[in-house]
């Protein structure tokens, strides 16, 4: 018998909440099941198991991080817009790490294209267009953007920039300063490699 309230959405935003307190990597059909207190099989005529309630959390995670990112970027181009839309990634890991995680989740190609992790590349691809910079720089560009981003959250929620008497808000002005200034000079040269 199907547990009147429960649902596929309710289920994935509860996972989503658990992955906030716990961590990503701890949320299992068992630990959600233990937060509605009911038993797993409850759960099994609303997901298949622990990895489609992984990957509903990851998409839901990419969707709510998508619409935040969208907003900041309304009506802005240039710096304002990549430190617009670099906040949007460190705050939501801030506010929400386990969904956070979740949105790097790996997702298999099909899962991915129709995923708004297209939207999330979509945006940076605008971004750069913007500092005029075009292919294949500007995949490359992409990925630096993600790598440099993800790495300074990440060590920043370790707690690895809390050693030294710099601000961590001082060395993120400054990253985004160097990396504006990377793509403005990067951005509308006729690059050969």
């Amino acid at each position: 018998m199907v547990r009147a309230g429960l649902t596929p959405e309710r289920l994935t935003r509860a996972g989503a909440e658990l992955a906030d307190e716990v961590g990503f990597d701890q949320v299992t059909l068992s630990a959600l099941a233990r937060r509605f207190d009911v038993k797993v099989a409850s759960l099994y005529s609303h997901l298949k198991n622990s990895q489609e309630l992984r990957t509903r959390i990851a998409l839901f995670a990419l969707e709510e991080l998508a619409d935040r990112a969208a907003a900041a970027l309304a009506g802005r181009a240039g710096k304002d817009a990549l430190a617009a839309f670099a906040d949007v990634y460190r705050d939501y890991a801030r506010e929400h790490p386990g969904r956070y995680d979740a949105a790097r989740l790996r997702l298999d190609p099909e899962t991915a294209a129709a995923s708004a992790g297209v939207r999330h590349a979509r945006m940076t691809r605008a971004i750069l267009r913007g500092y005029d910079i075009a292919e294949p720089d500007q995949t490359h560009a992409v990925r630096m953007l993600g790598s440099v981003f993800h790495g300074y959250v990440s060590l920043e929620l370790a707690g690895g920039f809390s050693h030294t008497a710099v601000d961590s808000q001082e060395s993120w002005a400054w990253l985004l300063d160097s990396l504006d200034a990377l793509l403005r000079n990067q951005g509308g040269q006729d690059n050969e490699h």
